[in-house]
């Protein structure tokens, strides 16, 4: 688990996080969203110790995380993929991590094994592909077997495969106990892989709640309904209070009732139903919607 209370930030006169406060829990894979420079990275690095905190705590398991030895076995991480020398295989790499962590050595192959570098371990990190170094970074941060772990763009630079793979992995991490926390700008897959959403702009928080409770704030559900009797429903369902809106003849969109109240309602009044479905608003819709005073640089801005 990571606690982090009131985490404050600031660089001179600016302010990067800012009393900032939430749980990441085990077993649920929690999504870290905000627009470019709304402090996530910042955050991140404050809870490796990589950052010092100007105010308030952030704690992994209780403890300050600069205070546990052999770092990895408590907390694995991926904060840039290209932080790496180049001149090294991936074999030697993982190996020096391995040694400075009193991790098993034979867990460095069975790291590269799991992210599909096992036939590339012996090659220089330099000739890799971005997608490569994601990989690589992912065999990093697994490599202690650690409860916690913490990934900051990990799907950048990864073919299809590549981001199907890596959505699974998460699902399994979490589905073990594991305290999975992924900061990312990818909203699509966001929505297939996170269960919970922390969402921050100009370093404070903006909402901390489950991925269905966020998806659905952005504006009231509709129904759509499609009928050959659409007109005759229409007046039942405003007579009872829902806004119909006609697009068709046969087809409508209701808002202000659920599908199951329209549904009682059509079988009370003898109405035949063709179609019944409920229409949620996207992440990203969502997502915009709540971030967009907290933009940096909006696009068409006058300079």
């Amino acid at each position: 688990m990571i606690e982090i209370e009131r985490l404050t930030k600031r660089y001179g006169a600016t302010t990067a996080v800012d009393r900032l406060s939430f749980t990441v829990r085990p077993g649920v894979v929690t999504g870290f969203l905000g627009p470019n420079g709304a402090g996530k990275s910042t955050t991140l690095r404050m809870v490796l110790g990589l950052n010092t905190p100007t105010g308030g705590t952030v704690t992994v398991a209780g403890v300050p995380f600069a205070d546990r030895p052999r770092g990895l076995r408590h907390v694995g991480a991926l904060l840039d993929a290209g932080d790496v020398h180049g001149g090294r295989s991936a074999r030697a790499h993982l190996s020096a991590l391995a040694r400075a962590n009193r991790v098993p050595p034979g867990r460095v192959d069975e790291v590269l094994a799991e992210v599909g570098l096992g036939a590339a371990a012996g090659r220089r990190i330099g000739g890799y592909s971005l997608g490569m170094r994601q990989r690589l970074g992912i065999a990093g941060a697994l490599l202690g077997d650690p409860p916690v772990l913490l990934f900051d763009e990990p799907l950048n630079g990864l073919d299809p495969e590549g981001v199907l793979w890596v959505r699974g992995l998460f699902r399994r991490l979490a589905d073990e106990g594991r305290t999975v926390f992924v900061s990312s700008h990818m909203m699509a897959e966001m929505e297939h892989t996170a269960d919970h959403l922390v969402v921050i702009g100009r370093g404070r928080l903006l909402a901390d709640q489950s991925l269905a409770e966020f998806s659905a704030r952005d504006a009231a559900s509709s129904v759509a309904v499609r009928s050959p009797e659409l007109p005759a429903l229409a007046d039942v369902l405003r007579a009872e209070g829902a806004e119909v809106r006609l697009a068709e003849p046969r087809f409508g969109v209701v808002t202000g009732m659920p599908a199951a109240r329209i549904g009682e309602l059509a079988s009370r009044h003898g109405v035949v139903l063709h179609e019944l479905a409920v229409r949620t608003s996207s992440l990203e819709s969502a997502f915009l919607s709540l971030t967009a005073d907290s933009v940096e640089y909006p696009a068409g801005e006058a300079r």
